[in-house]
């Protein structure tokens, strides 16, 4: 099949998250994810995390209110991560734990909630010791 090269899907660009109160769910990936805000139009709230902009927004139909997709934020520091979210009040399922051990790494993972009910992890990836 001969696909021009300028129509394949590359990455993705946006995620929206499901919120039911913006302003609520805004502070929080603002001040305790401390992601960078982008800019508000609406109803709608923009982020900037890396190469992806996160979009909160109330769901446009009946049909769109279900919680979103699980989110896994890669950090260096998983315990440094887990600790300051926990001191600012996120509540965590669990603690970090390994999930699998790779030839040039371990990968760790935590669970948690945001403010409105969405399921969102913390990974990182471990260098073996050398």
């Amino acid at each position: 099949m001969n696909i021009p090269e300028n129509s394949t899907l590359s990455k993705i660009a946006q995620i929206a998250i499901n919120v039911h109160d913006v302003d609520r769910a805004t502070a929080f990936y603002r001040d305790v994810l401390v992601f960078p805000h982008l800019f508000r139009a609406g109803q709608l709230s923009f982020f900037n995390c890396g190469d992806v902009r996160l979009m909160l927004s109330p769901p446009e139909k009946p049909e769109f209110d279900h919680p979103a997709s699980i989110l896994y934020f890669q950090v260096e520091d998983i315990r440094a991560a887990f600790q300051r979210l926990k001191s600012a009040g996120v509540k965590f399922g669990d603690e970090p734990h390994l999930i699998a051990r790779m030839p040039t790494h371990e990968l760790w993972m935590t669970f948690f909630h945001d403010t409105e009910g969405n399921l969102l992890a913390l990974m990182s990836e471990v260098p073996n010791a050398a």
